[in-house]
């Protein structure tokens, strides 16, 4: 079953954590799970972003978030943010292409 990680963040810093990611992806190449990542910028909340990603399964996820690079990674996001990072941690119950 497919596995969505949603972490909510406030940031002034967002350049810096889009950054960090590209750092990341590079750093995490043909060993990371995550399969897409959407970032999202709240046009209701200054600052408040809201990023999304899918993962094959929780496990997957799991095994994911215990990447050195990743823990580095959460680490200096979480410095750079004003509030969060908070996650939700959601099972894929259905997927429509519509």
């Amino acid at each position: 079953m497919g596995f969505v990680q949603v972490i909510e963040l406030s940031t002034t810093n967002v350049a810096e954590i889009e950054a960090l990611m590209a750092e990341w992806v590079a750093a995490t190449a043909g060993h990371r799970s995550a399969q897409r990542s959407v970032l999202t910028k709240d046009r209701d909340r200054a600052d408040a972003y809201v990023q999304v990603v899918e993962f094959p399964s929780y496990e997957e996820a799991m095994a994911n978030s215990a990447l050195p690079e990743t823990a580095a990674f959460a680490e200096k996001v979480s410095a750079l943010c004003t509030s969060g990072p908070t996650f939700r941690n959601l099972d894929v119950m259905r997927t429509d292409d519509l």
